[in-house]
């Protein structure tokens, strides 16, 4: 896998994307208001990169594109969507433009995807305790989720649930990660699968129950699909997924229904796989993220001895056990950039580069963290204000 891609993307004029220009780290934070366009970026993002990939499995699923763009962005974002393209869209990756003609160039051989996408809507892939077919979604529904989805639903049928159980397994997931799962999520139960009506639905055995999907915490619902697509990009390859054909991992907002525990073990992960080479791309509401970006620019400046120490004080782990986290030791020679997407006065979506944090930077949008810490602020200086003048 290359280990020193910089991609430097930049989207105009497309749906409400006034312009976005963007550097990808090795990870890359984007932050912004809902519909602010970072999905869209995002799925624009693996389109340019996997276009051939993703007519062929269009063309799989029976779909017919005829080498036509609307017909491409209608299968691929959703129905209608196409709208959103208009004469001066322009999207550039390292200096290459994509022009209408090659969206609408006929797919070539058998192409792999090199962006594994994992969608915010992900809970929808298992809403009734099975990874549902591509052709069960509407045509409302985004390709990625739809693939997401299939992609789950393959990797079960193909071998990984042989033993009946999905979590834990061995090979897949550092152990000392899964620990910290089984911890902030699980509190030692165990995934298992039921054989019911000719379909295989997840369920948990713990404390003596037997524990159908449906009847699970918000959170550990939300962590499933995550916990799988884990498994995809993690372990040995598969026939279903071969993970060493991934070079960028797409995480929508990781936080979804966890506890700031569970987001810290997700941080983890993540580093994880940055350390494996992956170029991770995420977006987030949650300030617990950008804590972790805040922190890791910090401790740069301290001596290099100390850094992975500090980490492990920061992730609450156990710093005579740090060699169970060794890919902590070059998270430093790591690039890190965030990104606030923010709309104008005039309803259209830029993106600024905020990624020093600072909170004594002028720019409100990056001293305020892309209004992350907002509210917390505003409350520190209500207080202050209010105590000072009544408090006893």
């Amino acid at each position: 896998m290359e280990k020193n891609l910089k991609d430097h993307i930049v989207v105009k004029n497309f749906g409400p994307i006034r312009k976005v220009d963007i550097e990808l780290g090795d990870l890359t934070v984007l932050i912004g208001a809902q519909a602010s366009g970072k999905s869209l970026f995002l799925q624009m993002f693996k389109l340019i990169k996997d276009r051939s990939a993703i007519l062929k499995s269009l063309e799989n699923y029976g779909f017919v594109v005829n080498n036509k763009l609307e017909n491409l962005l209608n299968r691929y974002l959703g129905e209608g969507l196409s709208k959103m393209w208009t004469e001066d869209s322009t999207f550039i990756l390292n200096g290459n433009r994509f022009s209408r003609e090659h969206f609408e160039k006929p797919s070539k051989g058998n192409p792999s995807d090199i962006v594994f996408y994992i969608p915010a809507q992900r809970i929808l892939s298992i809403a009734d305790g099975r990874p549902k077919y591509f052709m069960e979604f509407s045509e409302n529904d985004p390709f990625v989720l739809r693939k997401f989805s299939d992609t789950l639903r393959l990797l079960i049928q193909n071998g990984l649930g042989e033993s009946g159980v999905l979590f834990p397994l061995p090979n897949r997931l550092k152990s000392a990660i899964k620990k910290m799962y089984d911890k902030a999520i699980f509190h030692g139960g165990k995934v298992v699968f039921d054989e019911k009506g000719g379909q295989r639905k997840i369920a948990m055995d713990v404390e003596n129950l037997h524990l159908p999907l449906m009847t699970w915490s918000a959170g550990q619902k939300e962590f499933m699909p995550l916990l799988m697509a884990f498994y995809c990009l993690s372990g040995p390859p598969q026939n279903v997924v071969n993970r060493n054909e991934y070079k960028y991992i797409i995480l929508e907002e990781p936080e979804m229904g966890l506890h700031p525990l569970a987001i810290q073990t997700i941080i983890l992960q993540m580093i994880e796989f940055i350390h494996a080479g992956y170029k991770v791309i995420v977006s987030t509401h949650s300030p617990v993220l950008l804590e972790f970006v805040w922190v890791y620019n910090c401790l740069k400046s301290i001596p290099e001895n100390k850094r992975v120490d500090a980490l492990c004080e920061v992730f609450d782990l156990q710093i005579p056990m740090k060699s169970n986290f060794n890919f902590l030791n070059d998270v430093y020679d790591k690039d890190i950039k965030t990104y606030y997407f923010s709309r104008s006065a005039s309803n259209k979506v830029d993106a600024k580069d905020i990624s020093s944090l600072d909170v004594f930077n002028e720019d409100i949008a990056v001293n305020e963290w892309g209004g992350l810490t907002q509210f917390s602020t505003r409350v520190n200086e209500v207080v202050s204000k209010y105590m000072a003048q009544y408090g006893e």
